[in-house]
């Protein structure tokens, strides 16, 4: 028992779940903490306060905008990648319905995606769930051949959360672009550390949080392709805006 004890106390913890979590980084948390205490306005507020938080917003847009070739306008942030998936998921299922009420996923997405596609199939909408091979790939003409006059939607992760599968994300994106079908993907997994090209690519929304790279928990964002027809599923001040003073632009 002494020796037991001896050796639990000396015994260093190695973390090594960075796919679940990351811890903060040093440089980010000291930039966080000055919103905390400092720079605290609201945003969405027509003083000082909030001018100076609002240009801090923008500058975080357009950086993340960068990196997935994507338009600073097209970004909307998030509590993290479920509130994204669940935007993207079922604000596309709503604001599309007239025109068709079937959803393509995979069987190996994340809950916040399976979840919120039963959540639809509840409530009227078809889902067929794809298949995928021993190294976690769907099949693309499986997938074509799921694709119906009623598909709005296909949602496909960039890259799984358990076994790092990538699917072919660029394929994919052809696909729906050839039928005029929504594309989804959900990038949490892959986002800095895969390519990720929106215009390239045809993907219409992508999820992101930022717990998976360093960066805080509770923070996210959701791509938003100019021109998508979606709906809010949270109702508030300036949903759409997120802050940004030019609110003419919207995803209808």
């Amino acid at each position: 028992m002494l020796l037991q004890r001896h050796f639990s106390i000396r015994m260093k913890q190695i973390y090594l779940d960075n796919g679940a979590t990351t811890r903060v980084d040093n440089e980010v948390a000291e930039e966080v903490k000055g919103y905390f205490t400092e720079v605290y306005g609201n945003p969405s507020s027509n003083h000082l306060f909030g001018e100076k938080a609002c240009e801090a917003l923008e500058r975080s847009r357009i950086k993340i905008a960068k990196i997935l070739n994507a338009e600073s306008d097209e970004i909307v942030f998030t509590s993290g990648g479920t509130e994204s998936d669940n935007i993207a998921i079922i604000g596309t299922a709503l604001a599309n319905k007239d025109n068709g009420n079937h959803i393509i996923t995979s069987e190996i997405e994340h809950p916040a995606v399976l979840n919120t596609c039963r959540y639809l199939e509840r409530n009227g909408f078809e889902v067929t769930y794809l298949e995928v091979d021993e190294f976690g790939l769907i099949n693309l003409d499986e997938l074509k051949e799921a694709i119906k006059d009623t598909t709005i939607l296909v949602t496909i992760m960039t890259a799984n959360n358990e076994i790092g599968t990538i699917q072919p994300i660029a394929e994919i994106g052809e696909i729906c672009s050839q039928q005029n079908i929504i594309f989804h993907t959900d990038s949490v997994q892959a986002f800095t550390k895969f390519h990720i090209d929106v215009k390239k690519q045809n993907i219409h929304l992508s999820s992101l949080s930022g717990h998976k790279i360093h960066a805080p928990k509770g923070v996210g964002a959701l791509f938003i392709k100019r021109g998508t027809k979606i709906i809010p599923v949270q109702f508030g001040d300036s949903w759409f805006c997120q802050g940004s003073r030019d609110c003419s632009k919207r995803w209808e």
